[in-house]
């Protein structure tokens, strides 16, 4: 699964786009550098019933942003990445692609 289909399969389940994600860990100082991963995936398992790693997908987005890394981009495995900057702002506004 790609890392942006991680993403959306995050806002099918909760009916939260990744923004709306950051926006909650901010309100709860989970952006902080110090605030460890394992407090994030506690946080949305007990919340949102998420596992470990659709989590992780967003642990990345809520520590580091929406930029990763470029060596998944257009390689033929299954975490195949159109771009190196995902889409946060949900499925139903993001651009097509060619």
């Amino acid at each position: 699964m790609s890392f942006q289909a991680y993403l959306d399969t995050i806002e099918e389940k909760t009916g939260l786009t990744p923004r709306q994600f950051i926006a909650l860990a901010q309100e709860r100082g989970f952006d902080a550098p110090s605030t460890k991963a394992g407090t994030i995936i506690d946080w949305l398992k007990q919340d949102y019933d998420l596992g470990r790693g659709h989590a992780m997908a967003l642990v990345h987005v809520i520590k580091k942003g929406p930029k990763i890394d470029a060596k998944h981009v257009g390689t033929s495995g299954s975490h195949r990445d159109e771009s190196d900057i995902l889409w946060l702002d949900g499925k139903a506004t993001r651009p097509e692609t060619a």
